[in-house]
């Protein structure tokens, strides 16, 4: 039986959010945005750049940042999304960065939000009982240089494609009767070979990231790893050496959104 205790013992996750049916994407992002906005003192009018990653869009197209922007009122900006699933805000957050750092604009919108529960199958315990909708948001400004994002590490590997996937809805398997008999729009995981691999990288990239700021493990007050799994985010704090109390964690209030 999938128990409340058969959950939180395997994932640490206790509580999930599950957004009412037919709230849009945007919807989400536009809370987020309005409190990263009100806690950076920025109208919505001086932003000129709105990012949203998602891999649960209100549409097609157009792009959920656009929605998102005419609901906040953000009429000097441009918007565009960016699918990057579990990296979706790392990604955006690095590309508003790049695009401020390049004259593209002065001030930035950012905002990672999904509502997973439009894709996930409730008959399948190993996926469904990971994943919740929620959306954050961040204000990135122009600042002097050596302050703000010290630096971005990005990687991909789509040779493992299939440990992770949602493979139904574009144009591999577009919509059909058949697909949704399938269930191919939902997520598909294979847990044991993501959880290794999920560690292996997360550490690596830490590393990267630490020596290229030549910044010790010691020096590092607090450590914010993806909230995917409770177990994945102690074992990559263990190899990295950093105490448990110094390892953000909320994955028991929101799971892996």
């Amino acid at each position: 039986d999938t128990s409340d205790t058969w959950i939180t013992e395997r994932t640490g996750i206790q509580v999930r959010h599950i957004a009412e049916p037919r709230t849009a994407n945007s919807d989400l992002c536009v809370e987020a945005a309005r409190m990263a906005l009100d806690d950076a003192g920025v109208d919505p009018a001086d932003l000129d750049i709105v990012v949203v990653g998602t891999l649960t869009p209100d549409m097609p197209f157009p792009s959920t940042a656009c929605f998102l922007q005419a609901k906040i009122g953000a009429t000097r900006a441009y918007g565009l999304d960016l699918s990057a699933a579990c990296s979706g805000f790392v990604y955006s957050l690095s590309v508003a960065d790049a695009l401020i750092r390049a004259g593209r604009g002065k001030k930035a919108l950012v905002v990672g939000a999904e509502i997973l529960s439009t894709v996930v199958d409730y008959t399948d315990r190993s996926t469904c009982i990971l994943f919740g909708d929620g959306a954050g948001a961040a204000v990135l400004s122009e600042c002097p240089e050596g302050e703000g994002v010290l630096s971005c590490h990005l990687h991909s590997d789509g040779n493992l494609w299939q440990l992770l996937q949602c493979p139904g809805g574009g144009t591999v398997h577009p919509y059909s009767p058949e697909m949704m008999e399938q269930r191919l729009r939902s997520i598909r995981m294979m847990g044991n070979e993501t959880f290794k691999h999920a560690v292996l990288k997360m550490v690596e990239v830490a590393g990267e990231a630490l020596e290229r700021n030549g910044v010790r493990i010691d020096d590092v007050k607090l450590f914010i790893p993806h909230q995917a799994n409770l177990r994945i985010i102690q074992v990559v704090g263990k190899r990295l050496g950093i105490p448990e109390e110094r390892v953000f964690v909320n994955l028991e209030r929101y799971g892996n959104t």
